[in-house]
């Protein structure tokens, strides 16, 4: 009977802990991606130099424009099985902190049936949207 029971338990309860872990695993990678814009921003403010960020599937990762050497490297969301829709994109900070080239921007972060959007603003404001 305990073991009926038990098994019952199981099949209700771990298809909405599998899909609680997605939407951990999303939520935590969409505030790393805010984390890393709001890095180089204050990087670029406080050394008074332009920044580049680049997010990409498998990088985010902080340099200088024109020089192949990273200041900042993270792991990107598919580190953690998940998948950013879009290409490779690069912003780059002036030294007040507005992005130039691309400037506003929407980042769609996607495991399983838990989605976010990162949405950048030109201005340097950057929300999550669940």
């Amino acid at each position: 009977m305990t073991l009926i029971l038990v098994g019952l338990v199981l099949t209700i309860a771990l298809p909405r802990l599998h899909g609680l872990g997605d939407s951990l695993a999303v939520d935590q990678a969409a505030h790393e991606l805010a984390a890393a814009h709001r890095r180089a921003r204050m990087s670029a403010i406080l050394q008074s130099r332009a920044i580049e960020l680049t997010v990409d599937a498998n990088d985010l990762v902080i340099r200088y424009p024109g020089d192949t050497t990273r200041v900042w490297r993270a792991a990107g969301p598919a580190a953690a099985r998940i998948v950013l829709a879009g290409p490779q994109r690069t912003m780059t900070f002036s030294p007040v902190g507005i992005t130039t080239g691309l400037s506003n921007a929407s980042f769609v972060l996607t495991r399983g049936a838990a989605t976010r959007t990162v949405v950048v603003s030109r201005l340097g404001r950057v929300r999550i949207v669940p």
